[in-house]
């Protein structure tokens, strides 16, 4: 026989269950806008029918249910769709580090423009021309010496500038390295957090989230897998339980920023750091990156922001050859100086300033170079501001020759001439003349800024889809929880409906039963 109060526990366990359903419920509603977190339910299951495995059967015609439990409180999230979103932030996070780098290299050349290099050259040969024009006319050499000035100040304003951006994308990258070891040394810290509740049977939910979040964080600046470890030594988790992360790089098991054991759960950070072309680690970064290390493991394959701030700062590539964005402008507009100058200056040396008897001296002055820095140090020559009759125009001395302008022709025609057939030897990369030269490096600038925009509008797009279809199945969406909300209070108010019943009964049982003959 059933016992009497069977429907009493029934209707409590009822009412115990929605209430759980309920106060979740609310904490869903309440995180609706809480930046990582995935909505949560309660496990609703049958609790152990009447009677037991092992108990005498009673008079009943088969197992009698007795209600319903609450299993667990578990997350609603897809850990494929995690995978796929941390997989293309890294490449978001590699190209809009790089299309910044190259939009304000784009905003530093400022090409094509009044401004730019390549009018102020236009200007210059222009002087020249009319310098050729009227080689007495002092006037003529005044403004050739002023437009040279102009010339040289704007390889000297191009170049200080990107040396000024590639030490700010030093500076980030630094501030990049202390973030991912952060990063790692706070999910390491909740790793801890959570081996204290796991191993009791219990899910924390929130911590969960809180884990996850920094993953999604550190994916964006360096290309990350996550690795959920239930260490043997690890108590009496839940088979739902996540367990502890262990940080590795993609396609580099060696490289773990987070070490987690197997058996004991104990964990280690392995710090990610730079080391510069001087052999000294960073920060603060000083010179190209050498490397790049995870611990005592050499990084060869990695990406997302660390990466892109790397190609643009400047690396050490085969043969120690200094590759990058940045570097590798600065370099392009040295060699370009370097032979514009010394050309033009071996043609100045030949001539004779106006009404002048000795050869003129240089007219760029490239003197005081350090490292090659052409670009940063070249001026027009003091005895030309001073004095611009001491510019060259003339193929004779004297004053006899002030009509001569056979060396202002052979300046002003430097415009037209290749590289080749300059008198100072040049790199074998460099061909065709200044212009086209020029050009082809504003050129290969616009395609690779192009290029990275691009990639990153796209790659933007696929982590808006992807993010989208996580929310949908992470994510709270209120008139859901409303709808739940109804629908565990129709279930509470129902299973005290109950109760109410069964109360009905047990009092005709107890006073109103037995009362015969009283």
């Amino acid at each position: 026989m059933v016992s009497t109060f069977h429907g009493l526990e029934t209707a409590k366990r009822g009412m115990t269950a929605q209430q759980l359903g309920l106060y979740t419920t609310g904490h869903n509603i309440s995180n609706a806008n809480t930046p990582g977190y995935t909505r949560q339910r309660v496990s609703f299951e049958t609790a152990e029918p009447f009677p037991g495995a092992g108990l005498n059967r009673p008079q009943i015609p088969g197992q009698l249910g007795t209600g319903v439990q609450a299993g667990t409180i578990e997350r609603i999230r897809e850990s494929f769709l995690d995978v796929q979103y941390r997989s293309e932030n890294t490449k978001l996070g590699y190209y809009s580090s790089l299309s910044s780098a190259l939009a304000k290299m784009e905003d530093i050349m400022n090409e094509p423009s009044n401004s730019g290099l390549q009018n102020i050259m236009s200007q210059f040969w222009s002087s020249l021309q009319n310098m050729a024009d009227h080689p007495e006319n002092l006037g003529a050499r005044q403004v050739v010496a002023a437009k040279g000035q102009m010339v040289a100040e704007t390889f000297n304003y191009y170049y200080n500038s990107l040396d000024g951006i590639k030490k700010d994308l030093g500076s980030e990258m630094d501030v990049t390295v202390k973030n991912i070891n952060t990063i790692v040394s706070q999910i390491d810290e909740l790793n801890k957090q959570i081996a204290s509740v796991e191993p009791h049977g219990m899910l924390p939910n929130d911590l969960y989230d809180k884990r996850d979040q920094l993953v999604d964080q550190l994916s964006s600046l360096v290309n990350v897998k996550v690795r959920p470890i239930k260490p043997i030594q690890y108590g009496q988790p839940l088979p739902t339980a996540v367990g502890l992360y262990q940080i590795e790089l993609v396609q580099n098991d060696e490289a773990q920023l987070l070490t987690v054991d197997g058996t004991t759960g104990a964990s280690q950070q392995n710090e990610l750091s730079i080391t510069a072309e001087n052999g000294v680690k960073a920060p603060p970064l000083k010179g190209n990156v050498q490397s790049v290390q995870v611990g005592s493991v050499t990084l060869d394959n990695f990406s997302g922001k660390l990466k892109g701030l790397i190609e643009s700062y400047g690396y050490i590539g085969a043969n120690d050859k200094v590759k990058g964005h940045y570097p590798e402008m600065m370099e392009k507009l040295n060699k370009l100086a370097y032979a514009f100058a010394n050309e033009f200056n071996h043609i100045h040396q030949q001539g004779y300033g106006l009404e002048k008897t000795a050869r003129a001296g240089v007219f760029f002055d490239l003197s005081g170079s350090t490292d090659n820095n052409y670009a940063q140090i070249i001026r027009v020559h003091d005895e030309i501001i001073k004095d611009p009759t001491n510019i060259a125009a003339a193929a004779k001395k004297g004053g006899d020759n002030s009509g001569d302008n056979t060396i202002a022709f052979q300046l002003a025609d430097l415009k037209k001439k290749n590289f080749k057939e300059y008198s100072v030897p040049l790199p074998n990369d460099m061909s065709g003349t200044f212009d086209f030269y020029y050009a082809a490096m504003i050129g290969e600038l616009g395609v690779a800024a192009q290029s990275a925009n691009t990639n990153m509008e796209n790659v933007q797009v696929l982590v808006d889809s992807v993010e989208y279809n996580r929310q949908s199945v992470s994510g709270v969406s209120l008139d859901e929880e409303l709808t739940n909300m109804i629908t565990f209070q129709h279930a509470y108010n129902a299973s005290a409906r109950m109760i109410t019943v069964i109360d009905e009964m047990l009092d005709k049982i107890i006073n109103g039963m037995g009362v015969v003959g009283r």
